[in-house]
């Protein structure tokens, strides 16, 4: 037994001994790859580091920079008039058509006057009837009087004759009344338009009966032309556009749609209301526009961009420059030797697009504006437009050479 065993141990311990050495083999060269690795890494971290970012750039300029206050603003017609039925009766003609503009006086509609044509004819009979009564009692007090002076009539008789021509003037003066109420009556029977615009949807058709105070009336007239816009200013910017509404007496109006991309008319503004909203913290204005084209419509909601004032030979750069950091915003201004550096900016008035350096930047100082995630003070850059690639240039030429040839 002893003699059997001793040859299958030793094969054994062999196999052990190759484990552990291949095991041994693969620890180091794991560690001499990971240490290549590393040093790759590292290598091209600072290859990275020391490249220069391609940026664009634009030029501080001195420039006139416009003042302007957006405000949501309604567009309001200056006159609105529900039409009334002024006079009870069938509608016997109705003379407008709906969406037409009229003119102040034009005629729109006739309710039936014969009724008060007929009583107006009464009032005139009456009239006419007191007026002939009065000039008789006039020829008659005139020979009373001259009997009187020949103590050949009463005098209690006279004075008599002298009061009832006063009833009779009285009779006149109130018939005169009669027929000229009576003729406003008739009058009211021909509806025409108070004002010059435009007629709405037509609420009462021809042959229907109409009465005083109907609520609807016949229509709506809304005049077009011109046409105003309320809008709200905040009471913060209150103070510096009624100074400058003070000074020129009109501020420029421009109405946008709602959208606020498409300009739809210019206007000036004429009032300022007399006090502020103490629910809003705003005050309201009037705008007026002539409205020609009526491309402001009643009731639309529109953007007002009041020009308060302009601003001249200020130091302007595009808003996309602007970068935010810790301590507010800031701008990388290009150097000499074609590194950034990084400068504090103070901020004026500024819209979507240019804004006024008011500290930190001065006129001609190249600035980035694009390309500015990768940067930092001392950063090393590129400006691909100062030096275009000559390829494209050459290949053109090339190509126009080309074409030359074969024209010849």
């Amino acid at each position: 037994m002893p003699q059997t065993s001793a040859p299958s141990r030793r094969p054994s311990r062999r196999f052990l001994v190759w484990i552990l050495v291949l095991l041994l083999l693969g620890a180091v060269a794991y560690a001499l790859l990971h240490t290549i690795s590393s040093r790759s890494g590292r290598h091209r971290a600072g290859d990275s580091t020391d490249t220069a970012q391609p940026v664009a750039v634009t030029s501080a300029a001195s420039g006139d920079m416009p003042v302007v206050l957006t405000e949501l603003g309604t567009v309001i017609p200056i006159t609105t008039v529900t039409i009334p039925a002024r006079q009870s009766g069938y509608l016997t003609d109705v003379l407008f058509t709906e969406g037409q503009h009229v003119k102040k006086d034009d005629l729109l509609a006739v309710i039936d006057p014969r009724p008060y044509q007929a009583t107006l004819e009464q009032y005139q009979g009456t009239l006419a009837q007191d007026q002939a009564r009065l000039a008789q009692a006039r020829l008659d007090n005139a020979r009373y009087q001259r009997l009187i002076h020949q103590n050949s009539v009463a005098a209690m008789t006279a004075q008599d004759q002298e009061y009832l021509v006063k009833q009779y003037e009285g009779a006149v003066k109130t018939d005169q009344g009669m027929v000229d109420n009576e003729k406003l009556q008739v009058e009211y029977c021909y509806i025409r338009a108070p004002v010059d615009g435009r007629i709405g949807i037509r609420a009462v058709d021809r042959g229907n009966y109409v009465a005083v105070g109907q609520t609807n009336g016949l229509a709506t007239l809304t005049q077009m032309q011109p046409i105003s816009v309320i809008f709200t200013l905040p009471q913060d910017q209150l103070a510096e556009v009624a100074e400058q509404l003070h000074a020129t007496q009109t501020l420029r109006v421009e109405a946008w749609d709602s959208s606020n991309t498409t300009k739809l008319a210019d206007g000036t503004v004429s009032v300022l209301d007399s006090q502020i909203d103490t629910s809003t913290g705003t005050v309201r204005m009037r705008a007026i526009f002539t409205n020609e084209d009526e491309r402001l419509f009643p009731n639309e909601f529109v953007n007002a961009r009041l020009l308060v004032r302009t601003l001249h030979d200020v130091t302007l750069l595009p808003t996309n420059a602007l970068q935010t950091g810790p301590d507010g915003q800031f701008v990388y201004v290009v150097q000499p030797d074609n590194t950034v550096a990084v400068h504090n900016v103070k901020v004026g008035v500024q819209n979507a697009d240019t804004a006024v350096i008011t500290s930190g930047v001065a006129v001609g100082d190249r600035v980035v504006t694009d390309g500015t995630n990768h940067l930092r003070a001392g950063a090393k850059i590129t400006i691909p437009a100062d030096h275009p690639q000559p390829a494209a240039t050459d290949a053109t030429q090339q190509q126009r050479h080309h074409r030359h040839q074969q024209a010849d």
